[in-house]
């Protein structure tokens, strides 16, 4: 199945998308959290530099 579903991303316009993985540090346990989202190419650096904010 998994194959299938990389193969259909790879054939249509799942190339446009990137994976946008983004940390943030909790001040009350000190624990890193991991925000995960699909973005468009031509967006990653708005959401890469908000999330800097």
């Amino acid at each position: 199945m998994a194959k299938k579903a990389v193969a259909s991303l790879q054939k249509g316009g799942g190339k446009e998308f990137t994976k946008v993985i983004l940390t943030a540090k909790s001040a009350k346990t000190g624990a890193y959290t991991f925000k995960e989202s699909m973005v468009h190419n031509d967006k990653v650096k708005e959401v890469v530099a908000s999330a800097s904010k």
